[in-house]
């Protein structure tokens, strides 16, 4: 799209000696675009010609139908000409010639505005390089333009990031950036995508694609929240510009996961503990998730990397693995051993109780790291398994999860009437300081009190 009025005729004065350039050049464009049909170059908006004229440089988007792809479509270039040389930058963008004159012209829309948008940053990209440079020379450009494009690139980001997390031992959070980035890509497909591509528009078409395929706006939260933070740290790293962030209030918000209440009532807690097990497997996957239920909703990974050493008379000590790489002087979460959780430690804890040895029988010490995340994650999916068996014989029909465990503990203890910033400290949400401080007062006695509401079924 050339510019208006004085600027338009300087853009089709230009446009025009642009093409005499190209044509003298490249006696191969010549041979072709006299069988094909002329298509005209694209010109960014703000391009500034007497600049460029000073620098002895011209420069503009042509689409490549020198080199046509099998579907008939191709590839959308910048090209730069210097000195009677020219050079051709690839922008990813593929498309027909038919596409190409309805995005050139005045009103855009769907998915060709998207791509004139990635189409004009690659521009507005390049000609900020140029202006920038005291002499223009390919090499200097080169340098800055395709080291800039390799920084620019949101797979990569994931990849590194993901490496980073595994790096340190985060394999839960690796594990969601990469469904993040798989999914991502299964949207846009083989190409490369730029933060840049990162639109309002993009971002609205991807919740349709997800939406469309049946995922949950709690999924699509989750994998969006990946890609927020990386578009941050792009930002830091000078990649983007603050300007052009996408997400938040007056942009695109990502949508709130569905708060749906997973809690039980201790009316269905009492039944699952209450019911009898019809074998072994059923009987210690169901004791699991009493466990978690009654040691403070504690999650299925705490309760696998629990030792004997957490124990200290009766009282369970630990801190979640979760938040200890992001808040390492984290208050530990203390836990009164109630009858009920002794009898469980005692029945299918590993024998003997030694300091060092675990307390239930899925990790050792000689398993790497890796190993130990596929465990766990292995006994999440088993007592999800069993516990929804145990819950459809006692007549609950709602969807039980691990989760269940850690919602109901708070829930029920708040219906008792405990004191919130008390179960805030339970669940080890200890982010505010004087809730810390405020819990200091509890003595031993009230939690022993506490912890029989657990069971006051």
């Amino acid at each position: 799209m050339a510019p208006s009025g004085k600027a338009s005729k300087i853009g089709e004065k230009k446009e025009a000696q642009f093409e005499k350039n190209v044509k003298n050049v490249n006696p191969e464009v010549k041979k072709a675009r006299k069988k094909k049909e002329k298509l005209p170059a694209l010109f960014h908006p703000e391009q500034n010609f007497d600049l460029l004229k000073k620098k002895g440089v011209s420069v503009a988007v042509i689409l490549d139908t020198v080199r046509p792809r099998k579907n008939g479509t191709s590839t959308v270039r910048v090209q730069i000409i210097h000195k009677r040389f020219s050079k051709f930058y690839s922008t990813k963008v593929q498309m027909l010639p038919e596409d190409w004159q309805k995005m050139i012209g005045p009103k855009t829309r769907g998915d060709l505005k998207e791509k004139k948008i990635i189409i004009h940053e690659n521009l507005r990209r390049a000609l900020e390089i140029i202006y920038d440079l005291d002499s223009f020379s390919f090499e200097k450009f080169d340098r800055r333009f395709l080291e800039d494009r390799i920084l620019d690139d949101v797979f990569a980001a994931y990849d590194e990031y993901i490496k980073i997390l595994r790096g340190n031992l985060q394999y839960g959070n690796a594990n969601f950036y990469t469904y993040s980035r798989d999914s991502i890509r299964a949207f846009v497909g083989d190409k490369r995508l730029s933060f840049k591509s990162i639109t309002v528009q993009f971002l609205k078409r991807y919740e349709s694609h997800m939406t469309l395929n049946g995922k949950s706006p709690t999924t699509l939260a989750m994998y969006l929240r990946c890609l927020r933070y990386l578009y941050n740290q792009a930002i830091k790293e000078g990649i983007v510009k603050r300007e052009d962030y996408p997400f938040g209030k007056g942009n695109y918000e990502i949508p709130q996961p569905q708060n749906i209440k997973k809690a039980l009532k201790l009316a269905e807690i009492g039944k699952i503990y209450k019911h009898v097990p019809d074998n072994p497997v059923e009987h210690f996957y169901r004791d699991l998730w009493l466990f978690s239920y009654l040691c403070n909703g504690m999650n299925m990974k705490d309760i696998c990397w629990l030792k004997y050493s957490n124990i200290h008379g009766v009282h369970i000590h630990f801190r979640r693995a979760k938040t200890i790489n992001t808040n390492r002087n984290s208050k530990p979460i203390d836990i009164v051993i109630s009858p009920e959780v002794k009898q469980i430690i005692d029945r299918w804890g590993n024998k003997p109780e030694l300091p060092d040895s675990y307390i239930f029988p899925f990790l050792t010490d000689d398993q790497t790291y890796e190993k130990k995340h596929a465990i766990v994650a292995q006994a999440v999916q088993m007592t999800n398994q069993y516990i929804k068996r145990v819950a459809a014989k006692v007549g609950i029909e709602s969807n039980i999860t691990t989760y269940t465990a850690r919602h109901s503990f708070a829930t029920v203890l708040k219906r008792s009437g405990v004191n919130v910033t008390f179960i805030s400290d339970a669940l080890g949400h200890t982010n505010i300081k004087t809730t810390e401080n405020y819990l200091d007062s509890f003595e031993d006695e009230q939690k022993k009190e506490i912890a029989k509401k657990l069971t006051a079924w």
